[in-house]
Order: structure tokens, then C-alpha cells, then sequence
């Protein structure tokens, strides 16, 4: 089902934007941008058509449709230890708008607010977007450990929001239980805000237990948004579609309202909300053996760049993607360009600009794909040294 004889390479290299087959040259294998090389699962496609045979796309709920919040709430609950009602979930044109969203009701011009380092890029430009300033909280960059000392010294007078990432991109992390209750206790002392990035949630490994941010505790619960979105798990980011979740339903209410939900100015396509409300409802055998899948590529992947003393892989915990440590001394701008023209395979770099100062020596590469692209564009890297 996941084999190289799976993916429409045709439909790929029209269809595959942001850094992928439709940006780059024949030839080359993008093992770059998170997102899937499969196509959506069966049910999703079937649900999209059944919604659109009688021929209307009317308005729907400025909030998001009651099917679409009731899959989201049950889907928190029943897999991630959340405690929602569907009210208190708010459909938005994506996770990343989601953070955005969040940010800007947070922050004013000058907050402060503290993200990992490093973390994916979403972070820091949603914050830059509204006229936040950062503050930097460094964390393994191999086993996604948070410095705790340094996350409460980092609080001033000027700190509103800790963003958290969690699983963790690029390292793959999943925070414990005890590591989010921290983290609520050092909000709660200090009166912060939490943002929780909670996309990749779904692609967890080894059967490790994931708990959502707001679950963890009273203090969890009472100043925090969770972020969500289905373009990792189900492979419809062309949708864009994404929720807004938050247990206190007035502040919800209020946030929904100041982020303009409440006219026709904002609000999210009705075909999106029904195709990712299939995906939870319906999709859930096609997403458990995209996550064997995946698992199995995690350890290849893992497997093939051990030892090579070219770059030294991590071993995530969650997510689609790896991210080692070069060891030739590379800088990891360098290294990518290297391994673009040379092997001809396109990898994120651990770049300032991708993930922050804390990336740099390492790249991130995208490993939801064919075992057989998968080992070729790996065993290509190698060869190029």
C-alpha cells in the first residue's frame, strides 16, 4: 500500500509544491518539505465526493461545522487524553494560521514571547508577524531535552507566551506528562500564556503515550490554545485545514470573535472541514498502516546513516522526519548544497533561517516516502562523500 508503485509520480511533480517534486529539477529526490509522497486514503476522497453530490457549498457555521468539531473533540479524547466538548473547538484555514491566530490575540507590539531552539520556522515568524519579540529556549538538538534553568530565566516583566512543539519538529520528541506539568507550573507562577503546536501528534512511535498540553493539569488548562492540523496525518495540506482547541469556553468565545469568526470576513471551507472530519472518523485503518509505515522507514532510515561518520542520525520519537548531525565539519548550508548537486537529493538545512542558531551542524530530511526513494536518496547522500 506504501510501496514505490503507490505514488503517481505525475500527479507528484504537478501537484507537490513547497520544495518538492513540482519545484525541482527531473531527476532529483526531495526528501524535504513534511509531507507525504502518498495520496489521501480512499474515504477521504469518497466522503468529498458524497458531500458535493447534491451540488451545494453553502455557508456554514462561522466556528466550523458540528461534524467537524465533534470528530476533533472526540479525537483529542480518545487518543490524546484531552478533556474537550466540541464547543471548544474553532476551525482555522490551517495549523500554521492557527499559531498565527494565537500570537496575535496573545501579543501586543514589544511582548515577549519564549520558543524552543531549535524549533520549525513557524514559530519565530508568527511571532515577528505580530510584533513580538523572541526569546530564545535552547533544547537538545538530539534528544529535544528542554533547559528549564534557562526557560525561567529567560521571563521578564514583558513575557506572555511560551510556545511549545510538541512532538517536536525537527527532533521528534514527545514530552512526557511530567515535562508539560513543568512547564504549566512555571506559566501558572508567572501568568503566561501556552501555546501548544500539536500537529504532529498523530505520528507517535513504539506506541509511546501522548498527552495534550491542556490535560496535564488545572494550571494546563486555564491560559493555553492548542494547535492542530491534518496535512502530517492524513496528506491533505492542499486543503488547508487545521482546529483551534481550548477548554475555556468564554475564552474561546472571545477569541473567535477577535479573530473576525464571527462574520464572513474569515472562516474555513466546508469541504475541507467534511474531508478532515472523514480522515478522523473514517481514514483510521488507511493512517495506522501509514504509521507502520512510517515506523519502518524511521528505522531504516536510522539503520542506513548510522555509522557512516558522514552524520550521525537521532532516533524520533514521533513525526516523519530525522535530523542528524553532520560530522565532516560542514556547515549545514554547505552540506545541502553539496548534496543537491552532487547526489542530486534535496534536504532541509539545519539552518538560522529553518529552525533557528540551535540546527546548525545538522539537516532535516523528510522520510515519508517509498522505502525504495527513501534508501536510494539516503545511500546517494552518503555516496557523495
Amino acid at each position: 500500500m506504501f510501496n514505490n508503485t503507490d505514488i503517481n509520480f505525475e500527479a507528484l511533480k504537478k501537484k507537490a509544491y513547497n520544495g518538492r517534486w513540482a519545484t525541482l529539477e527531473d531527476g532529483i529526490i526531495p526528501l524535504t518539505a513534511a509531507d507525504p509522497d502518498f495520496r489521501m486514503s480512499a474515504e477521504i476522497e469518497q466522503g468529498i465526493i458524497e458531500y458535493i453530490k447534491d451540488g451545494y457549498l453553502s455557508y456554514g457555521p462561522f466556528s466550523g461545522l458540528p461534524e467537524f468539531k465533534k470528530s476533533v473533540s472526540e479525537h483529542f479524547n480518545t487518543g490524546k487524553n484531552g478533556n474537550f466538548t466540541p464547543e471548544n473547538v474553532l476551525a482555522v484555514n490551517s495549523a500554521a494560521m492557527g499559531m498565527f491566530m494565537v500570537a496575535k490575540y496573545v501579543l501586543n507590539p514589544g511582548d515577549e514571547a519564549i520558543i524552543f531552539d531549535p524549533v520549525d520556522f513557524l514559530f519565530k515568524k508568527t511571532v515577528d508577524a505580530v510584533g513580538g519579540v523572541l526569546k530564545l529556549c535552547p533544547v537538545d538538538s538530539k534528544t529535544g531535552d528542554i533547559d528549564f534553568e534557562t526557560l525561567v530565566s529567560l521571563i521578564s516583566p514583558k513575557t506572555k507566551m511560551i510556545s511549545i512543539c510538541n512532538p517536536h519538529n525537527p527532533v521528534g520528541r514527545v514530552y512526557s506528562k511530567e515535562i508539560l506539568i513543568k512547564i504549566s507550573e512555571i506559566a501558572a507562577a508567572h501568568d503566561l500564556w501556552v501555546m501548544s503546536d500539536e500537529i504532529w501528534s498523530d505520528i507517535v512511535y513504539d506506541k509511546k503515550e501522548f498527552n495534550t498540553y491542556s490535560s496535564v493539569s488545572e494550571a494546563a488548562k486555564k491560559k493555553s490554545f492548542t494547535v492542530f492540523g491534518f496535512s502530517k496525518s492524513f496528506g491533505i495540506a492542499g486543503l488547508r485545514i487545521g482546529a483551534v482547541l481550548c477548554n475555556d469556553q468564554e475564552l474561546l468565545d472571545d477569541f473567535t470573535e477577535k479573530s473576525q469568526f464571527n462574520s464572513t470576513i474569515e472562516g474555513v471551507s466546508t469541504l475541507s472541514q467534511i474531508a478532515a472530519s472523514v480522515a478522523i472518523d473514517r481514514a483510521k485503518p488507511w493512517f495506522n498502516d501509514f504509521l507502520t509505515h512510517l515506523q519502518h522507514n524511521r528505522d531504516l532510515a536510522h539503520s542506513i546513516l548510522s555509522n557512516t561518520g558522514i552524520l550521525t542520525p537521532n532516533l524520533p520519537e514521533a513525526t516523519f522526519v530525522i535530523f542528524p548531525k553532520i560530522e565532516n565539519g560542514m556547515p549545514s548550508d554547505e552540506f545541502a548544497q553539496h548534496v543537491l548537486q552532487q547526489a542530486k537529493v534535496a534536504v532541509v538545512p539545519g539552518s538560522e533561517r529553518w529552525f533557528g542558531k540551535g540546527a546548525e551542524g545538522h539537516i532535516r530530511i523528510c522520510f515519508s516516502t517509498s522505502r525504495e526513494i527513501l534508501e536510494e536518496g539516503l545511500n546517494r547522500i552518503i555516496k557523495s562523500f
